[in-house]
């Protein structure tokens, strides 16, 4: 491969790390085609980008992007892809449904939310991680739940209530 082309695929992987704050690395090498063709398939349908690169094209998008996490590199050997998304729970949702059916994927380490997890070891903490979709939506069901249930007191006393109110206003008289 000339330097050009180098250059060029390491562009590319800076524009496509540079779109989404979340990525994987992952070893999915041992699928055969179908299989291959199948876990793209899925990628796709749950928006994620899935790349197979080479480690050192990898590490030079990391480097040119001013990554910060050295401790990353240590993982690129072998075969590596990447799993590029928004959702910061969806690549390891897909990981562990896909690998209990084809043993791979094999989740190498992630760049999640700006934290580093590294080893297969954390996938499992991984599919735990909420998006901030979901987090929002926690919140206000939290800050909802004390006035349902002010509002809710109020309407099943009902007529208590008017009743409550109507002898304090004739007392006060």
């Amino acid at each position: 491969m000339r330097k050009e082309e180098k250059k060029a695929l390491i562009n590319g992987l800076v524009a496509e790390l540079n779109k989404a704050p979340n990525f994987y690395v992952a070893d999915i090498s041992g699928l055969n085609a179908e299989n291959t063709s199948r876990l793209r398939r899925l990628c796709f349908e749950k928006n994620i980008k899935l790349i197979v690169t080479k480690n050192t094209l990898l590490k030079k998008a990391l480097e040119q992007k001013d990554f910060p996490e050295t401790d990353l590199y240590s993982i690129l050997q072998g075969a590596t892809s990447i799993m590029i998304t928004d959702t910061p729970n969806t690549p390891a949702k897909l990981i562990e449904e896909f690998g209990k059916k084809y043993g791979k994927p094999v989740l190498k380490g992630a760049y999640v939310q700006e934290c580093l997890f590294i080893g297969e070891n954390n996938l499992d903490a991984l599919i735990h991680i909420k998006s901030r979709e979901e987090l929002i939506g926690e919140i206000v069901g939290i800050l909802q739940s004390p006035a349902k249930n002010v509002i809710s007191a109020l309407q099943s006393a009902g007529g208590k209530l008017a009743g409550i109110v109507k002898t304090l206003s004739e007392k006060s008289e």
